[in-house]
């Protein structure tokens, strides 16, 4: 079954587009930054920051990926010959997410390196290697969160049953909401627990946090723990949906 579910996803033209796309836009936009920030006083400078901005632009091609993978069924109206030719829905789903995880981790690990390496070349003198400081945290930590976003994405997908609106509401969270509110005093102790905003601490996007105009109330793997929870109720209630209401 799960292989019925890898043999769809990759007949569609968009996986192989989406996945491609997501791990060149992180090389070469963490390649702009690294070089950009060669000349960064040091109390500014991190080079893992370097590294993972360009990450949270070139993730949404994983979201929209992810999106599709069960999206495209309800947008074509195949979401009911699946059903018919499995009519266990939890089977189905579980199929359907194993397949979608198994190719988010597989482009996942691809994509952290590739968003590693170019970043540090770039910095010149200044990057680190994979095993210096924090790296290796943040290089575990932003496979997980990658693998865990576009999980979310899938279960919100599927609980809202329609591509366009589930893209309208999470790319503007993901690109303009969270990112754009998610430092700004007052407005980010809530904005500090949306779904992407929880890796940023792992990541070393968040800011200094020993500066309290910047620090998050929990450390790195809370955050990406605070995000499996985000994971685990969208996955649920995209279950909920599916099981209870006709395709």
């Amino acid at each position: 079954m799960i292989r019925a579910e890898l043999t769809k996803l990759f007949s569609l033209r968009s996986t192989a587009i989406l996945l491609g796309l997501s791990v060149l836009a992180a090389a070469g936009l963490s390649a702009l930054l690294g070089s950009a920030m060669r000349d960064v006083p040091d109390e500014r400078f991190d080079p893992l920051f370097a590294s993972f901005y360009g990450m949270t632009v070139a993730q949404l091609a994983l979201v929209v990926f992810a999106v599709q993978a069960i999206g495209s069924e309800y947008r074509s109206g195949t979401i009911r010959w699946s059903l018919l030719a499995v009519p266990r829905r939890g089977s189905f789903y579980a199929a359907k997410a194993v397949a979608t995880f198994a190719l988010l981790a597989a482009t996942a690990l691809v994509m952290v390196p590739a968003t590693f390496v170019p970043a540090q070349i770039a910095l010149a003198g200044r990057g680190i290697g994979p095993a210096d400081a924090d790296a290796p945290e943040a290089l575990a930590g932003a496979w997980i969160y990658l693998v865990l976003l576009g999980l979310f994405a899938f279960g919100v997908a599927t609980a809202l049953r329609n591509p366009v609106v589930s893209l309208g509401i999470l790319l503007p969270l993901l690109l303009l909401g969270s990112q754009g509110l998610g430092n700004v005093p007052g407005i980010n102790v809530v904005t500090q627990y949306l779904p992407d905003q929880l890796g940023w601490v792992i990541l070393h996007l968040a800011g200094p946090q020993d500066d309290p105009r910047w620090a998050r109330s929990y450390g790195p793997w809370t955050g990406l723990g605070l995000l499996a929870v985000w994971t685990l109720a969208a996955l649920a209630a995209g279950y909920v949906v599916l099981r209870r209401r006709d395709a």
